[in-house]
């Protein structure tokens, strides 16, 4: 078998493609606008830093009586506002009341057993002043006893009584000194020291100023303009003395806390202006300053903290809580409420209130 070939057959030629050439432009601005952009971004970094880690706080206070008994009103319910001195709940005062009356009662006979003690020191007094006489005059009869007995003038049994005379006296002189001791000692030492002055007396008024404390917490009013949050309080519960009733959330004062990256931190003074944006509130804006700045991250203040001595480490750019207090707000700014996120820029141009206090130095 031959193949057959055509001599007079030529190859067409395949054209090229044309390239294209890159502007001579495109090759400089590409990498003016990269230099631009990353200049503009290290530019921008020194003047302001900001971060999203930030939310919205504010006190909050967990209220609970200082006394315990049966819940007889609650004045509030769930996320109500109220003014400080406003009531939250009343326990029942009967048992405290009766409290006081017991209280009163000891109160009055320690001053009516003061009142008697110095009576009885004036009594035992007057007692010790007759034992003295008996005991002066059962002495000189013994010793008269004594004469006609070595005589032997008079019997013996009259010279044994006049001996037992002198030692009954004797007894009733210390008797009576004993008893005024004893109600010297009820007066603390001096019959002269004030009613109100004696320990028994301030310990009962104590009492009686202790069980007034206790009806007047039997109100539990609240301390702070302020929500109440959610609770399930009601009439007829039993409340102990400490057990949390409710949540009451302060309005004022407002904070942010925001936690910025450690490495934001280089320039950051406290005094600094910042610039806050609340996500719930899209184009509002506050303005607060630095307030104040953590002394440790907020890994450091959790119930198990960072072992970096440990295992396997890897470094973890850590974040510290910074606390930005509120200056001012646009007209008509809605309110603010605990838990909201938000976003701060800080102003790193001005040095805060440590280079001002270092320019007043100078």
């Amino acid at each position: 078998m031959t193949s057959k070939i055509n001599p007079q057959a030529e190859t067409v030629p395949v054209p090229a493609k044309k390239r294209r050439k890159v502007p001579l432009w495109l090759w400089v601005a590409a990498p003016l606008a990269m230099a631009g952009f990353f200049g503009w971004e290290w530019w921008a970094s020194s003047r302001e830093v900001g971060t999203d880690n930030a939310y919205v706080k504010a006190d909050r206070v967990l209220i609970a009586p200082q006394v315990g008994g049966r819940v007889v009103a609650v004045g509030v319910s769930q996320n109500q506002a109220v003014k400080q001195g406003d009531l939250l709940f009343r326990i029942d005062p009967e048992p405290l009341q009766i409290a006081l009356a017991q209280a009163e009662a000891q109160l009055a006979r320690i001053a009516n057993s003061a009142n008697a003690s110095r009576a009885l020191v004036e009594e035992a007094g007057t007692s010790i002043s007759a034992a003295d006489e008996n005991l002066q005059w059962a002495k000189r009869d013994f010793a008269r006893m004594s004469e006609l007995a070595a005589k032997q003038l008079v019997a013996r049994k009259m010279l044994d009584d006049a001996r037992h005379a002198v030692a009954e006296a004797q007894v009733q002189r210390e008797s009576a000194i004993a008893t005024q001791s004893q109600a010297n000692a009820v007066l603390s030492g001096s019959v002269r020291t004030p009613t109100a002055k004696l320990p028994e007396y301030r310990a009962a008024l104590a009492a009686v100023q202790k069980a007034k404390l206790d009806i007047a917490h039997s109100e539990v009013r609240a301390p702070v303009d302020g929500i109440v949050g959610l609770h399930d309080l009601q009439v007829g519960e039993y409340i102990n003395i400490g057990q949390t009733a409710m949540p009451l959330v302060a309005t004022a004062p407002i904070w942010i806390e925001a936690n910025f990256k450690e490495t934001d931190l280089t320039k950051m003074r406290i005094g600094q202006p910042a610039k806050i944006t609340v996500d719930s509130y899209p184009g509002v804006k506050w303005i607060a300053h630095v307030a104040s700045i953590s002394p440790t991250s907020g890994a450091e203040f959790s119930v198990l903290p960072p072992q970096n001595a440990t295992g396997n480490w890897v470094k973890i750019v850590q974040r510290i809580p910074v606390r930005l207090e509120i200056d001012r707000a646009e007209a008509d700014a809605p309110q603010l409420r605990a838990g909201m996120s938000a976003e701060v820029e800080v102003d790193l141009r001005e040095g805060g209130a440590s280079a001002n206090r270092a320019t007043a130095a100078r």
